[in-house]
């Protein structure tokens, strides 16, 4: 019974982590980029150059648009990604067609249409930062950046800015040559801070360390930290001494906890720091 509770409680927890990052979103589009009349890096922008086209609200095209891609992203990120996609791809036009119904006649918050573009990036990458790492995305050109990520192992942000500069060019069909170059530059930049709230969030650290408190150390990675480790024999060029080099790979607040410890206990111990934005492993069964 307490396990059905838990994994209840697990999945409303999620759920509410996701609707939440959908909203961030929806506001981000509905308040920013629509003001904007920008395509920065989203199906969203693509839905406000086809609403010039199209006698349809924005909130339907973006469902249509988002349905199609739904159906590639679930054959090729899998079913958890394809599931969780499927909730907050529904969810994102509710929210702009609530917007829609809530703010009838909304024009620009800042009244520049620089400042709407600067103030969509930060918004959205916070909600879209949430969702990738929850596996899970806002749908549309997201999926596109999911499968490239996946298949092509590169950045998401990356990822993200290539496959909206297709979208941002696309405001050259519509606007004027100030809106396709903003498009431009925010879909680049839109990739740039996505990353950093990506990568910051998910960094780690690979540390190397030499002491002669070797056991101390060892002790503490496994007990304290919960964490692994790699011992080697190493040789000094030296004099060819004979050491045992402790490897770990440590988050951010470990990291810290992992200094802290070796200040204390060690100064003078050799520690050599690496940054490891990817891991493959097999768990232990």
């Amino acid at each position: 019974m307490s396990d059905v509770k838990g994994k209840t409680g697990a999945v409303l927890r999620e759920t509410a982590v996701l609707t939440g990052a959908v909203a961030i979103i929806a506001a981000g589009v509905f308040f920013f980029l629509v003001p904007s009349h920008t395509s920065v890096s989203s199906i969203s922008g693509l839905g406000i150059v086809l609403s010039n086209f199209v006698p349809l609200p924005l909130s339907v095209i973006t469902m249509i648009l988002n349905v199609v891609l739904l159906i590639i992203g679930f054959f090729t990120c899998g079913r958890e990604f394809g599931a969780k996609t499927v909730y907050t791809s529904v969810l994102l036009p509710v929210f702009l067609g609530l917007f829609e119904k809530l703010f009838p006649e909304f024009g620009s918050m800042t009244g520049s249409q620089e400042l709407d573009v600067l103030c969509y990036i930060l918004v959205v990458s916070i909600g879209l930062s949430i969702l990738f790492n929850r596996n899970a995305s806002s749908g549309g050109l997201d999926i596109v950046a999911k499968i490239m990520n996946k298949y092509l192992h590169m950045e998401l942000g990356r990822a993200m800015s290539l496959s909206g500069m297709c979208v941002a060019l696309s405001a050259a069909l519509v606007y004027d040559k100030k809106t396709v170059v903003l498009s431009i530059l925010g879909t680049y930049f839109n990739g740039l801070v996505l990353d950093h709230f990506i990568f910051d969030h998910n960094i780690k650290r690979r540390v190397c360390i030499i002491t002669e408190k070797e056991e101390a150390l060892r002790r503490f990675i496994l007990s304290d930290l919960h964490s692994g480790a790699t011992v080697y024999e190493s040789y000094g060029a030296y004099n060819m001494q004979k050491r045992r080099e402790i490897i770990t790979i440590v988050d951010k607040s470990e990291y810290q906890k992992l200094m802290n410890y070796m200040n204390q206990e060690d100064p003078q111990a050799f520690i050599t720091v690496y940054t490891v934005s990817d891991i493959r492993y097999r768990p232990k069964v």
